[in-house]
């Protein structure tokens, strides 16, 4: 159910009735996590990933309490991290099974991850060259095996490769250059291969149906369609030559908006999803699936500069990316608020328009939806949880643990 249908459905002034009465005695800016959309985003994860486990983007959800509530539900497993920093702090706060996404030049903390056998078991990181591996070396401060994940390019390639869409990440493109890392890792004292990874960026986190842009829809649905046709040989054959150099524990894909596509893959074992346990504005573009907005945050009305315009504390979260309006937050509830086009989204205030505001005092609130995930927990120390009309929980995001993992 997509964000417009499920507050049509349920009434976009109940909605907001709810959440004000939830949150009366917080003062704003406030962000909340609504347990029963946050739920049932999860549960819709589990029955697109068709039996394979969903592994959790961590850096989608930003907040350890709900990484915790969220993996003690069936069909999910393990974390996919952004930082080897966090990496580490998750194993040492308990999560047994944490996959860094992406290489890293932590030199301190590859030099903690082998020295000790706990964090050595837990974590995987991430390699796609051969000096990845010289680092840590280099770094070492232990004798620990360290676990390798192998990262498959997955961009699309077209006209001899003159042609290319996907996003700038992996160098090993073609399965043989994959297959040379893999059999110099087996050679190499002290590494371990035992995954893959295979990351389809355009796929999963491009909307098919971006709304009033049909001319759009129909290009990025043609891309998708070749792109799809082009990894699923590719990746089939990647991991069939893995494989004949070491053994796989397992083969990663996928993310929110691909799931269903990914797991129809005999080769992948697990998917990794995160950006639709919250469900933010970037993906309600997609066809194949209808999230609830969960993660919502509030700002207060503090000015009432004439009719039809109120102005808000604060707004200025930009989601990141190529900038444009598509990576400001949105101003969800009441209905009939707009940015204005000459100020936009302000660092300390925020002007908003439209007939809405005209039935706003000083005091109340505007409640926003992130253009992504986790980076709204970058703003904000705390996620008050909701469960119907009460707050029943009030956790830590990484930035209220201390943590930024930059």
């Amino acid at each position: 159910m997509s964000a417009d249908v499920f507050v049509t459905a349920h009434g976009p002034a109940a909605e907001r009735a709810r959440y004000e009465r939830a949150t009366a005695r917080l003062d704003a800016p406030l962000a909340i996590v609504d347990l029963a959309a946050f739920e049932a985003n999860a549960r819709d994860l589990v029955r697109r990933a068709g039996g394979k486990p969903v592994r959790v983007a961590s850096k989608s959800v930003r907040c350890r309490a709900l990484l915790e509530r969220v993996l003690a539900m069936d069909g999910f497993s393990g974390v996919m991290s952004f930082t080897l920093a966090e990496s580490v702090w998750l194993a040492r706060k308990g999560f047994r099974d944490v996959l860094l996404a992406y290489p890293s030049v932590d030199r301190a903390r590859f030099a903690e991850l082998t020295s000790d056998p706990g964090l050595a078991a837990a974590v995987t990181v991430m390699v796609d060259d051969a000096a990845q591996l010289d680092l840590i070396d280099a770094a070492r401060g232990g004798a620990e095996e360290v676990r390798v994940c192998l990262e498959l390019d997955t961009s699309l390639r077209l006209l001899g490769g003159r042609v290319r869409v996907g996003a700038l990440r992996s160098p090993l493109h073609e399965p043989a250059r994959l297959v040379e890392l893999a059999r110099a890792v087996v050679r190499r004292p002290g590494f371990r291969v035992v995954g893959l990874m295979a990351y389809e960026g355009h796929l999963a986190g491009v909307g098919d149906a971006p709304a009033g842009r049909p001319l759009r829809a129909r290009t990025v649905r043609l891309m998708q369609a070749a792109a799809r046709r082009q990894l699923v040989a590719r990746r089939a054959e990647a991991v069939r030559a893995v494989r004949e150099v070491t053994e796989l524990e397992f083969v990663n894909g996928g993310g929110t908006g691909s799931v269903q596509h990914t797991v129809a893959e005999a080769v992948v074992t697990e998917v990794a999803a995160g950006s639709g346990l919250y469900q933010p504005r970037l993906f309600d573009d997609y066809t194949a699936f209808r999230g609830r907005p969960a993660a919502l945050f509030a700002l207060p009305v503090v000015r009432r500069p004439g009719v039809g315009v109120v102005t808000v504390l604060g707004g200025g979260y930009p989601a990141s990316g190529v900038p444009g309006a598509d990576r400001l937050p949105v101003p969800y509830l009441p209905r009939g608020l707009r940015y204005d086009s000459m100020e936009g989204a302000g660092e300390v205030q925020t002007p908003l328009v439209g007939a809405a505001a005209d039935g706003l005092s000083v005091g109340d609130r505007v409640w926003f939806r992130h253009a992504k995930a986790g980076e709204l927990c970058e703003r904000f120390e705390a996620l008050h949880l909701v469960d119907g009309d009460r707050v029943v929980d009030t956790v830590p995001t990484y930035r209220g643990e201390g943590r930024t993992f930059l």
